[in-house]
């Protein structure tokens, strides 16, 4: 039997071993091992992401914001083309230009961020944007997309770590195909959510495959 307390010092009772110890918080229990596990992707998800924003914010300083003339299908195309060659790439085992795959999960995350952006911007008229103005932008669309992610790792359990890179390639194709009919349709959804959740779902696919890489 174990005895934990609680801040306000009501005792909890617990019948598991110590070494199935558990916290308890307002009614919710947690067990440490998964609690560590979480913050292991958070810590992890959010070394991907310095890396794409690190890039991001040069490429701004390089070249402005020249995207900001991009419809919103012109870079759903651009992140097929990516995705497409991450496949390609896969089912070959080879490839012949040097840019490594790696570098095409990082494109697909800063062309979604780019679509959010454009998403949220599309009502202004303004086209040049200076880094400062681009970097909190950056971070608020980054932030909701991984307190999305930390939601679905929560309900799903880390179930992605027992995914492969190839099937997590195939799903962001899919949700591509996706974003594209719901373009071709003009936004217009029955049942299905919009183009936003599917660039955020993107995102974070793109941030488990670089995180596998990583650990391959």
């Amino acid at each position: 039997m174990l005895i934990t307390p609680i801040t306000n010092g009501v005792l909890k009772v617990s019948n598991r071993p110590p070494m199935f110890s558990v916290l308890f918080v307002e009614n919710a229990v947690f067990c440490p091992a998964e609690i560590m596990i979480h913050e292991k992707t958070a810590t992890e998800y959010k070394q991907v992401i310095a890396t794409c924003k690190t890039l991001f914010l040069k490429k701004t300083k390089d070249y402005g914001t020249a995207w900001r003339i991009l419809r919103l299908p012109a870079i759903t195309d651009q992140i097929f083309i990516k995705a497409k060659r991450i496949r390609s790439i896969q089912e070959k085992g080879a490839q012949r230009v040097g840019d490594p795959v790696a570098d095409e999960f990082i494109g697909i995350i800063n062309y979604c961020v780019i679509a959010l952006l454009q998403l949220q911007l599309q009502e202004s008229i303004k086209t040049e944007l200076t880094v400062e103005e681009v970097e909190p932008l950056y971070d608020a669309a980054i932030n909701e997309t991984f307190t999305l992610q930390q939601d679905k790792n929560h309900d799903y359990g880390e179930a992605w770590r027992d995914m492969r890179v190839e099937s997590m390639t195939d799903i962001i194709l899919m949700k591509l195909l996706r974003v594209k009919q719901i373009e071709d349709n003009e936004g217009k959804t029955l049942v299905s959510e919009g183009v936003k959740a599917n660039y955020q779902d993107m995102i974070n696919y793109a941030v488990f495959c670089l995180i596998k890489l990583k650990e391959n």
